[in-house]
């Protein structure tokens, strides 16, 4: 992790280098825009079982809201509460507020085939669950395949470097896959982080490295059509730092009337630490899986059918801890982002019954 320590030194370097040298054309404090603010909710009615326990009630899934300033050309800020419940902590059911993402992003020059690149500092994006939501658009019903699984978590404290690949894709084929910007051949993302997430403490010292590399094999002809590698090493966060690895392949197609995608992964261990065989050794649980997704978009794209299924293996040593997950549903899309969804989840573990689940949800995401 030296290594990956002094490239982190070496990209803040780069970034202060750009500061100083944009301060000298416009004020970092208090020149730029206004700040531009939007909020997110997920609420959500659920009805079912859950762990051996009725689940009946009205909630608040999660909310956002993002604070954005641009400070001057190449300079911006963000800041993103997460509110939530707290059914775990102390708080025994009470709404909280943490931070999700404060940072600052820098723009840089498009050099080569890196089309629009940036950085960010502080507590930023991880290169993998920002993009697969890009695509698979009903985090309102849950989390994604990995981060569902306590694989990996969509932001933590760190830094991090995106980039497009080989210019914009054309105007038609991105308002046809409803995107503001894409890169025609691609996109790649990666960077070095605490590594327990951005509502985790940090309990080592090591840090994460994690990466991604999206390719468009056909932008002129199926500009819909990605392929993407994602992997991560680190080690877990606790104090006995399990090995932690995680190596997945992800294919996508994107079309105004649906959306296709597998992903398959592989690795070891996870994100917090708690994939291990016991407490003597915390040697780091192998793990594999695979997660199937579709939608069908009918009725002018007002309605839409989706459909999930993940398969997710442990292999501890006492025998192999199999989750199956199946999720359907029927979303009506209001304007925007804004959608309301009626699905049914149900997950079955092999070898561990109790913790079986079954649940009926009507969910409303609101973003304005």
């Amino acid at each position: 992790m030296r290594n990956s320590c002094i490239s982190v030194l070496f990209l803040l370097l780069i970034s202060l280098s750009g500061i100083l040298q944009g301060a000298e054309k416009s004020s970092l404090i208090s020149g730029g825009s206004d700040p531009a603010i939007d909020v997110q909710w997920f609420l959500a009615y659920q009805y079912g079982e859950e762990k051996g326990e009725s689940h009946n009630e009205f909630l608040l899934k999660r909310g956002y809201v993002n604070i954005k300033k641009q400070i001057n050309d190449g300079f911006s800020g963000r800041i993103t509460t997460d509110i939530t419940v707290d059914e775990e902590g102390d708080g025994e059911g009470d709404v909280e507020m943490r931070l999700k993402y404060l940072y600052l992003k820098n723009s840089l020059p498009s050099i080569g085939p890196l089309h629009k690149p940036f950085m960010e500092f502080g507590m930023v994006h991880r290169p993998w669950i920002d993009f697969q939501q890009e695509i698979n658009v009903y985090r309102l019903q849950g989390n994604m395949f990995l981060e569902r699984n306590k694989v990996i978590s969509s932001a933590d404290y760190g830094i991090y470097f995106h980039s497009f690949l080989g210019g914009d894709l054309d105007r038609k084929a991105r308002k046809a896959l409803g995107r503001k910007s894409a890169g025609r051949y691609g996109s790649l993302a990666f960077g070095v982080f605490n590594g327990g997430g951005y509502h985790a403490i940090e309990k080592n010292e090591n840090k994460t490295v994690e990466g991604r590399l999206t390719l468009r094999p056909l932008p002129g002809f199926l500009p819909g059509l990605q392929t993407s590698y994602h992997g991560a090493v680190g080690n877990g966060n606790t104090e006995e730092s399990p090995n932690w690895m995680a190596h997945s392949g992800f294919v996508s197609y994107e079309h105004p009337m649906a959306v296709l995608t597998a992903e398959f992964y592989s690795g070891e261990g996870n994100i917090g630490g708690t994939a291990i065989q016991d407490t003597l050794t915390f040697e780091a649980v192998p793990q594999n899986g695979y997660s199937l997704f579709a939608e069908l978009k009918f009725l002018r794209n007002r309605f839409s059918l989706f459909g999930r299924y993940d398969h997710f293996v442990q292999g501890y040593d006492s025998g192999d801890k199999i989750t199956d997950r199946s999720i359907a549903g029927l979303a009506y899309h209001l304007t925007g982002s804004s959608k309301i969804i009626l699905d049914y989840d149900t997950a079955k573990t092999v070898s561990a019954p109790e913790k079986d689940s079954r649940v009926l949800e009507l969910a409303l995401e609101l973003k304005y």
